[in-house]
């Protein structure tokens, strides 16, 4: 199994219910048209979700989307490049958009607790009312799934940096006051930590007040 992420930053302010409206209507659904794609998902650190996070360094700092992609394996790389770049090709792509941090990550650790009965490597298709992710140095994966309201956490590593991601089923919002204040102890200094909203379908307001009128 392979992660695929990307950070998002929107770089026109007005653009964001344009850009959620063509990723979850168009772009995602696109994605399962391939075999070896068996997950994809993305959430928003919305304003409150930023009043919430413990740390963000400048490559970080810009991003207001994560979307995950979980892949078969890496010989799945080069047709989900390929779909990209078909539908760029198309005029189906999102011009007001940047990644400021994307690419396949090996998947180096996955835990659920046993309050959920199902296996860690169920743990990213159950429902969730949002993630919190820690990027940077390697930490403590297992401890996150130990913070009430967490149901499990998957763990993702580049080479030159490692991405946690704890999936969230309890109140977002009390696991991010829990784990922001823990989230020193885990490991190193991270570049990014905080919680991280879901999107759901036709509910795209979190930065309608941040659009200029």
């Amino acid at each position: 199994m392979l992660g695929f992420f990307s950070f998002t930053e929107i770089t026109d302010p007005s653009a964001h219910e344009a850009y959620n409206a063509w990723h979850q209507l168009d772009h995602l659904p696109e994605q399962f048209t391939l075999e070896g794609v068996r997950f994809g998902q993305r959430w928003v650190r919305s304003p409150r979700c930023r009043a919430a996070e413990v740390a963000s360094a400048p490559l970080l700092d810009p991003f207001h989307y994560m979307t995950l992609y979980l892949l078969r394996d890496r010989d799945w790389v080069p047709p989900f490049f390929a779909l990209g770049q078909r539908l760029h090709d198309e005029d189906r792509f999102f011009a007001a958009r940047r990644a400021v941090l994307s690419g396949p990550f090996d998947v180096v650790g996955s835990w659920a607790v046993p309050r959920v009965a199902v296996s860690a490597g169920a743990i990213p298709f159950r429902p969730s009312h949002g993630v919190y992710a820690v990027v940077g140095p390697a930490i403590d994966g297992a401890a996150l799934v130990e913070t009430p309201g967490v149901a499990g956490a998957w763990q993702f590593a580049d080479g030159e940096r490692t991405v946690t991601v704890a999936f969230v089923d309890g109140d977002l919002w009390r696991v991010a006051d829990t784990l922001g204040g823990a989230v020193g102890d885990l490991g190193a200094t991270p570049e990014w930590a905080g919680p991280l909203e879901r999107v759901d379908a036709f509910r795209w307001d979190w930065f309608a007040t941040l659009t200029p009128q």
